[in-house]
């Protein structure tokens, strides 16, 4: 069973149509990379499997469970939309670090928000939040800034705070990992760091979608690409194959400007 279902997505932004008749599946452990020129829909598509916009057609699956239909309002009230953004994190393009808290913080801030609600929370708050705050430094170290833990985002290069945001979408174990272009930000000589953390999540088999630019990257790490233009997909395969064997000319085109 796939792990992520997407079946006939489609987003219209008053008169306006950004996402056509998109279809995909995902296995678990796989890397999906998703390219594409900027406006060919790209981050709504991300957006909308993380529930941050809102269908106007179409289903989402995760682990068979149907989390959204455009047909069914009981799978759009808010509450339940809480709930289902749980099955993915997300790593923005600008970080969206709070910046009064620390690296560690930042990292386990939603843990212990979701952590009031268990039952006997009060009773047991220190050991509780003691070992969110362990998971958490695991994380960091897993990154590479186990050393970072005590610092502000103020106090920490681009990547560093990409890293840090990285670890923070995987604190809530997430089934799938989403990257909205995370080295769109950073200054060439940083965005190395950030995809060596994101290679190693791929050879770990982390289950991931990501929107990038970074041709070679995607070609090396994912395990299926989906190139998008204007809305739909024109061409989705395995990596390899589809960024240096495209069958279709408009990906052939959109591919020559990397080569």
């Amino acid at each position: 069973m796939p792990v992520l279902e997407a079946h006939n997505i489609e987003k219209h932004f008053g008169s306006t149509r950004v996402l056509e008749d998109i279809s995909f599946e995902l296995e678990r452990g796989q890397a999906l990379a998703i390219i594409g020129s900027s406006g060919s829909g790209k981050t709504t598509l991300l957006r909308c499997l993380n529930f941050l916009e809102t269908p106007n057609q179409g289903r989402i699956l995760v682990n068979g469970e149907t989390l959204f239909d455009a047909g069914d309002r009981a799978t759009q009230r808010e509450g339940e939309i809480r709930r289902k953004r749980l099955h993915f994190g997300l790593v923005f393009q600008s970080f969206n670090l709070f910046p009064q808290y620390t690296a560690l913080e930042n990292v386990t801030l939603a843990g212990k928000l979701l952590a009031r609600e268990r039952p006997g929370f009060q009773s047991n708050k220190k050991d509780i939040y003691d070992g969110i705050d362990r998971e958490g430094q695991a994380l960091l170290e897993q990154i590479g800034l186990a050393d970072r833990a005590g610092h502000y985002p103020h106090q920490l290069s681009g990547g560093q705070q990409q890293r840090v945001a990285i670890a923070r979408a995987l604190a809530l174990k997430p089934d799938i990992l989403c990257f909205d272009e995370p080295t769109s930000a950073l200054d060439p000589e940083l965005t190395g760091e950030v995809l060596r953390v994101i290679r190693s999540l791929a050879e770990q088999k982390t289950t991931m979608v990501i929107v990038t630019h970074e041709m070679a990257f995607a070609r090396d790490v994912a395990d299926q690409v989906i190139f998008m233009d204007r809305g739909v997909i024109v061409e989705q395969g395995p990596a390899r194959q589809v960024i240096e064997r495209p069958r279709e000319e408009r990906t052939k085109q959109f591919l020559s400007r990397y080569g």
